[in-house]
Parts: C-alpha cells; sequence; structure tokens
C-alpha cells in the first residue's frame, strides 16, 4: 500500500501564536489537527480563538487602589496587562501590580520640631500621616499646633517664691522657661527653679561664741535666723544677749561658807566664777566649789588625855568639835571636865 499521511499543520492552519497538532497524518483523518491557544484554549479542524482579558481573572491582578488594562487581549499577548496606581497615574506597572506605596514624610509635611510618622505609607492612604509635637500634641493630615506655655504646667515648673516666664512657646522651644527669685530678679534658671536659697550665717550676724542656725535659707525668709548662746540664750534675727551671772543660779555654786563671785558674765566666758573661803579668802576655786574643810582637832583643844573628833572638819561649823574624857565624859567645843572620885562610886 502507498503511504497516504498527510501532515495537515504543514499548511499552518492556525496561525501565529497558536500550537497545532495533527497526530494522526492520515488522508482518511483530514480535518483532525487541533490548534491550541497558549492559554490552553483548543479547537479541532480549525484555529482557536484565543482572545482573553487577562484583567478580568479572580482574584484580580492588580491593587485595589490600581486600574487594570489589557491593551492586546490575543493569546498570543498574554502577561501583557498594566496596572497603574488610581492616585497616580504615572505610577505603572506591566504583568503585575504596581508599587503605588508613598511616604507621605519624605516631603516634610510637619516642619521643624515635630516628628512626622506614615503608617501606611500607601498611595491609596493620602493625608493619614501624622505630625508630634515634643509636648505629644499630635495632628493627622497636617502639620500640628504645638504652641505650649511651660509656665502654666501644674505643679508649677518653678517655685511658690519665683516668677515663671516661657518667652517662646512654640513646640520647638519647650525647656526654655525661666525662674526668677522674687526677692532678687538678678537669681533666674533656665528650665527649672532658681537657686533662691539664702544662708544668712554666712555673714556671721552673731558673732563670736554664739551659734548661728538658718533653718529655711531662702531669700523671702530673710531675718528668720536664731543666734544661741553656749548658755542657752537664743534670739532670732540679731545677735543674743548671751549675759549672765552666774552666781546667781540656783542652787548656788558655791558652799553656803563661801562667797561667789563672776568677773565675767558674757555668755563666751562661761564657767569662770569663784568661789572663796568666808573663813579663809586664800581658798578659793574657780568653776566649781572651793575645799574649805577645816579639822579643828588638829591644834589639840582638848588637851593630854582626851580624845578630840571633828566630825564635820567644815569652815562653817567651826566649834562643833568634841572632847572625850577616858571615862567617857563628852563636852563639844571646849576641853571636856574628866576630874572623878573613885571613892564616891557606887556601890562603895
Amino acid at each position: 500500500p502507498a503511504t497516504c499521511d498527510k501532515d495537515e499543520c504543514k499548511s499552518d492552519p492556525c496561525g501565529m501564536g497558536q500550537t497545532c497538532n495533527d497526530p494522526v497524518q492520515t488522508v482518511s483523518s483530514i480535518g483532525d489537527y487541533t490548534c491550541e491557544c497558549s492559554n490552553g484554549v483548543k479547537a479541532t479542524g480549525s484555529a482557536a480563538t484565543c482572545e482573553t482579558d487577562e484583567c478580568a481573572a479572580m482574584p484580580a491582578p492588580c491593587g485595589a487602589d490600581q486600574t487594570c488594562n489589557d491593551p492586546n487581549k490575543a493569546a498570543d499577548k498574554l502577561h501583557d496587562f498594566e496596572c497603574t496606581c488610581k492616585s497616580d497615574a504615572s505610577i505603572k506597572k506591566v504583568d503585575g501590580p504596581a508599587t503605588c506605596d508613598k511616604d507621605e514624610c519624605k516631603s516634610n509635611p510637619c516642619g521643624m520640631g515635630q516628628t512626622c510618622d506614615d503608617p501606611s505609607k500607601s498611595v491609596g492612604s493620602i493625608g493619614d500621616f501624622t505630625c508630634t509635637c515634643a509636648n505629644g500634641v499630635v495632628t493627622t493630615g497636617a502639620a500640628a499646633t504645638c504652641e505650649t506655655d511651660e509656665c502654666a504646667a501644674m505643679p508649677s515648673p518653678c517655685g511658690a517664691d519665683q516668677t515663671c516666664t516661657d518667652p517662646d512657646k512654640a513646640s520647638n522651644k519647650l525647656h526654655d522657661f525661666e525662674c526668677a527669685c522674687n526677692s532678687d530678679k538678678s537669681i533666674k534658671k533656665v528650665d527649672g527653679p532658681a537657686t533662691c536659697d539664702k544662708d544668712e550665717c554666712k555673714s556671721d550676724p552673731c558673732g563670736m561664741g554664739q551659734t548661728c542656725n538658718d533653718p529655711v535659707q531662702t531669700v523671702s525668709s530673710i531675718g528668720d535666723y536664731t543666734c544661741e548662746c553656749s548658755n542657752g540664750v537664743k534670739a532670732t534675727g540679731s545677735a543674743a544677749t548671751c549675759e549672765t551671772d552666774e552666781c546667781a543660779a540656783m542652787p548656788a555654786p558655791c558652799g553656803a561658807d563661801q562667797t561667789c563671785n563672776d568677773p565675767n558674765k558674757a555668755a563666751d566666758k562661761l564657767h569662770d566664777f569663784e568661789c572663796t573661803c568666808k573663813s579663809d579668802a586664800s581658798i578659793k576655786k574657780v568653776d566649781g566649789p572651793a575645799t574649805c574643810d577645816k579639822d579643828e582637832c588638829k591644834s589639840n583643844p582638848c588637851g593630854m588625855g582626851q580624845t578630840c573628833d571633828d566630825p564635820s572638819k567644815s569652815v562653817g561649823s567651826i566649834g562643833d568639835f568634841t572632847c572625850t574624857c577616858a571615862n567617857g565624859v563628852v563636852t563639844t567645843g571646849a576641853a571636856a571636865t574628866c576630874e572623878t572620885d573613885e571613892c564616891a562610886a557606887m556601890p562603895s
């Protein structure tokens, strides 16, 4: 038999962009060839109709904020669809979604001293950027109004005895407020309370021998310092009058048989009083009672054969010595009369 095979595809019945296949290739099977589009569409015995709109695919090939256009829907023009940003038609991409993101902060819409943030950075979300002031004030889509008076803050940034001034209330000028002491405007500090304290004791207002104490030490409390003498006498706002007579103290600093003399009554001369024995002015002591005791027995006032005893031995107790005879007879302040008649004793 003759070889009657006939490959119908040799005559290119499908046309450009399609694949032709004639599996049998016999004369008796004329018209069984197939034409297949690149998108898979097939037709038997004739060219296939391959037209397709890629933009109609699901899910959509472009983003929600983009438009899709397929200029040539022929099968041999697949992957030629175009995505264009709705907000900016100049931003587009072929065969895929365009990158429409836009960081609005790049144009510095907030200005100096504010922080800009664009969380979405999407063209479809134009105007969602935020501007934040240094003091925390936030505005969306525009520069914030950051003006603030730092002196109006509660609690006040300055002390109660100070005046607060904020020369520039713009947010980019925070921490520029000034505190000035009410009592002395030359004492001031920026961005915090001024140190208006004044220690009045530094000028030594009390003088020698007194202790100065200024508990408050503020300009607004001038004159509240105290001066204290070593004897405890105090004065406020001036030196104390510390003069004191130590001899006038109760109980008396000297004994009853002594005289007291305080030659210098100034506070810085405390403990200089003098005690002098009344019976002997040569016996004296400073800052305490003198030892004026006198043993009267030393002069042997009782005589031979008697025992002398002076229990107090004090100048203030002159004449209290006792003389005691061997037989027990006692006399105070003088020799005893010890004579006795032993024959008169009873019993006989």
